[in-house]
């Protein structure tokens, strides 16, 4: 007979969701735990983690094949003892693409139509009318294209505006993409762009990307977007950039250092728009997450190939 599977569960979950993921793992033992340092005798028994797994508890959980991050992002699970290791790691990518997308939209019309000059003449009780931009016949080039920078390349071209697509395999990956490039052409490809965002992972290849020449590669009209991971750009290059007006402004959503220190000089530049990692925090973003979770728990006690599993050596 075969034992029976131990899997640990961290985080907040109401009984509901809770039953959910005990269902979908028929004959498991699904312990529900807040926190992985208060366990540690059932961390070293465990054969599924879904939560992030310091690495002195990784390496004392002998019989853990499979930890889960609940993030779609997965650099802060990839420390150096989870790439030491023989465990799988999944993560939630997919559950944010659609949220994150709306969010790129949105910090892109504001920065196209100067929305914030709006805002003070709101508050000023002024009637401002002035001669505003179109989306229409600009174009977006997408750094990343995974299911967030998918679905904002087939909204974007909703929006009658051209896309290009910037990832490792240049195939077109969907009809809404009009021209892709390869990363070595990272300086044709922003020049080309009334709009570059970054939907991409921070990863070894994506750290620092976006640095001075990037931003000198940019034409001086267009906008940086990014809505995935601070530490693409670097920051020092970005405020210059800005600062400069060497690029026309920003929307920034994911930033280098979180939570954005209030003495950032970001907060004070009249050409940034800023927004505090909430691009995908939806609810549907969250029972996303938790489906994801229970299909790969149904799959796991069934012996079946997991979805969403990473690639440590890629970082995605």
């Amino acid at each position: 007979m075969s034992e029976t599977l131990t899997i640990l569960v961290t985080g907040r979950h109401d009984e509901a969701e809770r039953e959910l993921l005990r269902r979908s793992a028929p004959g498991a033992r699904v312990e529900f735990v807040p926190d992985l340092t208060t366990v540690p005798g059932l961390v070293e028994t465990a054969d599924a983690i879904a939560g992030h797994v310091p690495d002195d508890l990784l390496a004392a959980a002998r019989r853990l094949r499979w930890v889960h991050s609940p993030a779609a992002g997965v650099d802060t699970a990839l420390s150096p003892g989870m790439l030491a290791s023989d465990v799988v790691l999944t993560s939630a990518t997919g559950n944010g693409a659609i949220p994150l997308a709306e969010h790129a939209m949105l910090l892109m019309m504001m920065l196209n139509r100067d929305v914030p000059r709006w805002l003070r003449a709101q508050a000023d009780g002024r009637w401002d009318r002035f001669t505003h931009d179109e989306l229409a016949g600009r174009s977006v080039g997408l750094f990343g294209l995974g299911g967030s920078g998918l679905d904002l390349a087939r909204k974007a071209k909703a929006c009658h505006m051209r896309v290009l697509g910037m990832r490792r395999r240049t195939c077109p990956p969907d009809p809404a993409v009009d021209e892709m490039f390869a990363p070595e052409e990272l300086h044709r490809f922003l020049a080309a762009c009334d709009f570059v965002v970054v939907t991409a992972p921070l990863t070894a290849a994506t750290k620092g990307v976006f640095d001075r020449a990037a931003f000198e590669a940019m034409r001086p009209t267009a906008f940086f977007v990014c809505v995935s991971r601070g530490g693409i750009a670097d920051d020092e290059a970005l405020l210059d950039a800005l600062r400069r007006r060497r690029i026309a402004g920003a929307g920034l959503d994911a930033h280098g250092v979180e939570p954005l220190p209030p003495e950032s000089p970001f907060w004070g530049l009249p050409n940034v728009i800023i927004t505090p990692h909430n691009g995908a925090t939806t609810q549907a973003t969250a029972r996303r997450g938790l489906d994801i979770l229970a299909d790969n728990l149904g799959r796991f006690s069934k012996g079946e190939p997991l979805r969403n599993i990473v690639d440590k050596a890629a970082g995605y």
